[in-house]
């Protein structure tokens, strides 16, 4: 099953169980990718509904943290909540020893020595994280860490 299906099957749950906060989300992202679709002309692929669900968590992540930083915090707990929602369809995420074990690798591979390497290994560490959700931010304080 795609996971574009998967997602309008747990719409679906989610109105029938009466859950609106998942509802809510969910309607948020069923709008988000067909609005995707129609831009693309057709059907989505599994990568491509992966990236635009990748890019629906980091504009939570980024909003929650201007919530909290401005003492909204019951919006960024909603913020946190929907994140919590949208995590479920996507890959498992690649933890900080995976994160620096592909940095060291594309820090191998490209030969880096400099700050000014770093959108190389930047690339070669996000192709190696391929298949696993990971956080481009997490990716970066990694790469700066080791070429510092």
């Amino acid at each position: 099953m795609s996971l574009q299906k998967a997602i309008i099957e747990d719409l679906t749950a989610a109105m029938k169980a009466k859950d609106a906060d998942t509802l809510s989300t969910l309607r948020m992202v069923k709008a988000n990718l067909m609005n995707r679709g129609i831009e693309k002309g057709g059907e989505l692929t599994d990568e491509e509904v992966t990236k635009a669900l990748q890019s629906l968590v980091k504009q939570r992540r980024d909003s929650a943290e201007q919530y909290k930083n401005a003492g909204r915090d019951e919006l960024a707990a909603k913020e946190l909540a929907e994140i919590a929602v949208i995590e479920r369809y996507l890959p498992q995420a690649a933890t900080p020893e995976e994160i620096a074990a592909a940095v060291d690798a594309a820090i191998a591979e490209t030969g880096a020595g400099s700050m000014k390497d770093m959108g190389a290994v930047m690339k070669a560490a996000i192709a190696a994280l391929a298949g696993k959700s990971a956080d481009g931010r997490a990716v970066s304080e990694a790469v700066r860490a080791k070429l510092q």
